[in-house]
């Protein structure tokens, strides 16, 4: 049996079928018919026979880049070595600054707007965040519920001193009143 050459059956088997020459089969029982074959007509009719067939697309698994993508999610992958780049480019320090600020400006605008911290605390609080006063979030919180604690010991203690300045004022004036009623009864018996 002679070794058929069937370069030019490749040819146009691939352009019938539109791909590339690699993706042509052609069935190996049927060589000498597709030897015969030298227009595209009669490649159609091999085609159509089932013996000239286009390869199925190779299939290049994402499987493994699912799984590592997944591990990496959960932090696996990232020692030392695996790094190529410094701590600020991997994750800028900026960003991180924005992060937290953002955070914490929009903590402040809630506290207003309910009413938890007056405006002067507003802006007093806003400017030290800015400052970099504040490490995190549960920072300001605390930060606030210490400044409305003080603020109300404060008041209490000023309440206490109104009350005691009262007190002593009474009892100035009963003093006094006193004074007066001995000095009207000394004038009397006299």
């Amino acid at each position: 049996m002679p070794a058929h050459n069937l370069k030019l059956q490749k040819r146009l088997a691939a352009s019938v079928l539109g791909c590339g020459q690699r993706k042509v089969w052609l069935e190996p029982l049927a060589k000498e018919a597709i030897a015969q074959a030298n227009s595209r007509k009669e490649i159609r009719k091999l085609v159509k026979a089932d013996n000239i067939r286009k390869k199925p697309t190779a299939i290049h698994s994402r499987f493994r880049v699912r799984m590592r993508a997944e591990a990496k999610s959960k932090g696996r992958h990232t020692g030392t070595g695996k790094r190529r780049g410094t701590r600020n480019a991997r994750l800028p320090f900026k960003v991180m600054w924005m992060r937290r600020l953002r955070v914490l400006r929009r903590l402040l605008k809630k506290y207003r707007e309910k009413s938890k911290i007056d405006s002067h605390d507003y802006r007093k609080l806003y400017m030290q965040a800015k400052g970099n006063r504040f490490k995190t979030k549960r920072n300001l919180i605390e930060t606030v519920h210490k400044m409305k604690a003080d603020k109300g010991r404060l008041q209490e203690e000023k309440e206490k001193l109104e009350a005691r300045k009262a007190k002593a004022k009474l009892a100035r004036e009963r003093k006094a009143g006193e004074g007066a009623a001995k000095e009207t009864a000394k004038a009397a018996s006299s």
